[in-house]
């Protein structure tokens, strides 16, 4: 249980110390990591593969959204 109220602060200080950019995506899947993980029996390690999975998916769709062209307003 102690362990668990370690990782948990140290997410909470990640989100409060971290700007938008650098964390999106990152947050979501710490914690859903962290949760599987915990099940599993190794919640840090599933923290930090939800990290990574979440900023990569975070990542595409900002590139998929760049990609999309923008809709012209009617003449």
């Amino acid at each position: 249980m102690k362990r668990l109220f370690v990782v948990a602060a140290m997410g909470l200080s990640a989100i409060t110390l971290s700007t938008g950019a650098e964390a999106r995506g990152c947050i979501k899947g710490a914690i859903l990591g962290g949760i599987a993980g915990h099940y599993a029996g190794h919640g840090v390690l599933g923290a930090i593969g939800g990290c990574a999975v979440g900023r990569h998916l975070a990542n595409e769709q900002a590139t998929r959204q760049a990609q999309q062209p923008v809709p012209q307003q009617g003449r």
